[in-house]
């Protein structure tokens, strides 16, 4: 929601997709227009078909706390891969994915947050692999609602802390718009770097 409303703001024309009707205000109040789709049903074709002319897609969906170890599978996971693979198809080169920092398809463990880990290190490793996008991976610290400040640490490697949504919504608005960022896998705390400065950092490294 928050990038939606960064991205309209810029003037871009922005898609959402949801998974019940009733969500579709909250998305128009954004800027944004509202898709109904289901990641854990649909089918690559038909995801495709919303993906079709598209000039970038994000992925940001997640199963949510308090869901079990199956909709780690079918959504942070699945829905994930199932996305990726629906832009190959639509043509649609630039892609974004919000992961987590320490997700590691080798992760162990047998807890929730163990097998969400491997689940987006997995869904991750499979991106990675796919020469026909032009693809970013994001591995936030621990989100906080918190106003943004603006002020961010992007690097390969930032170590663990926490960072405000409205900020990991600016990083990707900026992602979106910085190419040169293509085939990085980053990790985001709050910092002392404003967030343009810090893509820009990156994308010249």
């Amino acid at each position: 929601m928050r990038l939606e409303r960064l991205l309209a703001a810029r003037g871009h024309e922005v898609a959402g997709l949801i998974r019940r009707e009733e969500q579709g205000d909250d998305l128009r109040d954004a800027g944004a227009e509202p898709v109904l789709l289901d990641l854990e049903s649909a089918s690559v074709e038909e995801v495709a078909a919303h993906l079709q002319g598209a000039d970038a897609a994000v992925f940001a969906a997640g199963a949510g706390p308090g869901s079990g170890a199956d909709r780690k599978d079918t959504v942070d996971k699945a829905a994930a891969v199932l996305f990726a693979d629906a832009a190959v198809r639509a043509g649609v080169r630039r892609f974004v994915v919000v992961s987590s920092m320490g997700a590691d398809p080798r992760h162990e463990g047998d807890e929730i947050f163990d097998v969400y880990l491997r689940a987006k290190g997995e869904a991750d490793a499979h991106v990675s692999t796919l020469d026909a996008l032009d693809w970013t991976i994001l591995r936030p610290g621990a989100l906080t609602n918190d106003a943004g400040t603006g002020l961010v640490r992007l690097e390969a490697h930032t170590g663990r802390g926490p960072i405000p949504r409205d900020d990991v919504a600016a990083v990707l608005a900026e992602l979106l718009e910085t190419p040169a960022t293509a085939g990085l896998t980053l990790e985001l705390i709050g910092g002392s770097t404003p967030v343009s400065v810090a893509v820009k950092s990156v994308a010249g490294n």
